[in-house]
């Protein structure tokens, strides 16, 4: 076993990491809205742990093998050169929005609820890094140009290579 399967297995732990999140996103309804009335601020601490246990999850499921497609969809995206520069882009800029409202929120609020919501948005953005390298990655693996390219350049050596090898009579 090397080290990239050792990292491919650890990469599970963003299942039981996202239970957790959504577990603190259906905790305030489970509570009942007579607990809601008593404490609204409930929510909003429930949605800082949201936020925090989505972004630990999603940082780890950039730990996966990224040689492989999980689906037919991301295959479809990650083989196409357009598609998967613009999911790229679209990653890209959630989270440069996530950190900004985030810094922002932190920053120029004065209560501690939404300090503590923009924590939660900062980790949550923080963990997409990971995801947008892991996304990176797969489109540098599965894209189809460049598999063309290299199967292209192989029958290319291929022929010249067989071309040296002909005997002159």
């Amino acid at each position: 076993m090397n080290f990239k399967d050792i990292f491919h297995y650890v990469s599970y732990l963003q299942y039981p990491l996202m239970l957790v999140a959504i577990f603190f996103a259906i905790k305030p309804y489970l509570e009942g809205i007579e607990n809601f009335q008593e404490n609204p601020d409930i929510i909003f601490q429930n949605t800082n742990s949201l936020l925090i246990f989505m972004g630990l999850a999603i940082s780890f499921s950039s730990l996966q093998d990224t040689t492989k497609t999980q689906n037919k969809l991301s295959k479809k995206i990650w083989e196409n050169p357009k598609k998967g520069k613009i999911f790229i882009a679209f990653i890209s800029s959630i989270i440069l929005l996530l950190l900004i409202f985030g810094l922002i929120g932190y920053f120029a609020s004065e209560t501690s609820f939404l300090k503590e919501i923009s924590i939660g948005i900062i980790v949550f953005g923080l963990g997409m890094f990971g995801f947008l390298k892991a996304a990176i990655e797969m489109f540098e693996n599965h894209r189809i140009d460049k598999k063309l390219k290299s199967i292209n350049l192989n029958e290319k050596t291929k022929i010249e290579t067989l071309d040296k090898n002909k005997v002159n009579y």
